[in-house]
C-alpha cells in the first residue's frame, strides 16, 4: 500500500524491451536508500517490484505487458522524470490516501490554468471511471495523492499548490501528456457490495 505522497523525482536511466515484458533501470537514491529485492516502490503510481538494488541509488524492475498496455510506463524511455515512492511501513503516517498502486486507467493533461499561488490542472477522464471520481473526493494522478477540485462528464480538475509543482511530474506536463489513474478503493468496493448484497 502506498499514501500518494511522492517522496523523490527520479529518472529512468536505462529501458530493456523484451518479448513480452520490459526492464527499466531507475535512478532513485531516497527510495533505494533501504531498499531489498522484491520490495514495492511506486512509479509514477505503479506498483513495481525491486529485481535488483544497483550501485549510485539505482533499482530495477520488470513490466509486464498487462502493466505496459493499461499505463503510461509503456512510454516511459531513458531520461524520463517519474514520481517515486516507497511503500508506506505499517504503523506509519497516512499523509495522502490508501493508493494501491493499481492503474484503473489512463488520461491525459487537458489544460492547465495558472494563478498566482497554484494552477488548476484539467485532466479527461475515461468514462469507465466517471462514475468514481467525485468533487472533493480523492484520486490519484500518476502515484501522487490529489484531491478533485472539479468534474465533468469526461474530465476532471486538481489543483497543484507549489510544492507539488515543483517536486513531481505533473507539475511540468504538457497538455496531452498521458497520466496514470487510480481512483479511490473504497467506492469500488462500495459499489461492489451494492450490486451483490449478502443475502
Amino acid at each position: 500500500m502506498f499514501t500518494g505522497i511522492v517522496e523523490e523525482l527520479g529518472e529512468v536511466v536505462a529501458r530493456e524491451d523484451l518479448t513480452d515484458a520490459a526492464r527499466l533501470v531507475i535512478h532513485g537514491p531516497v527510495v533505494t536508500a533501504d531498499a531489498a529485492h522484491g520490495d514495492s516502490i511506486a512509479v509514477n503510481g505503479v506498483c513495481l517490484t525491486v529485481v535488483e538494488v544497483l550501485p549510485g541509488g539505482r533499482f530495477s524492475a520488470d513490466v509486464m505487458r498487462e502493466t505496459l498496455d493499461r499505463s503510461s510506463l509503456q512510454k516511459l524511455d531513458a531520461g524520463a522524470a517519474v514520481n517515486l515512492e516507497r511503500a508506506a511501513p505499517v504503523g506509519g503516517r497516512l499523509g495522502g490516501h490508501i493508493v494501491q498502486g493499481h492503474v484503473d486507467g489512463t488520461g491525459h493533461v487537458l489544460a492547465r490554468t495558472p494563478a498566482e499561488h497554484w494552477e488548476v490542472v484539467r485532466i479527461a477522464l475515461p468514462p469507465a471511471l466517471a462514475r468514481y471520481v467525485v468533487e472533493k473526493g480523492s484520486i490519484t494522478v500518476d502515484g501522487i495523492s490529489l484531491t478533485v477540485s472539479g468534474v465533468g462528464a469526461d474530465w476532471f480538475e486538481v489543483s497543484l499548490i507549489p510544492t507539488t509543482r515543483e517536486l513531481t511530474t505533473l507539475g511540468r506536463a504538457p497538455v496531452g501528456t498521458p497520466v496514470n489513474l487510480e481512483v479511490d478503493v473504497i467506492a469500488k468496493y462500495v459499489e461492489r457490495l451494492l450490486q451483490h448484497p449478502a443475502e
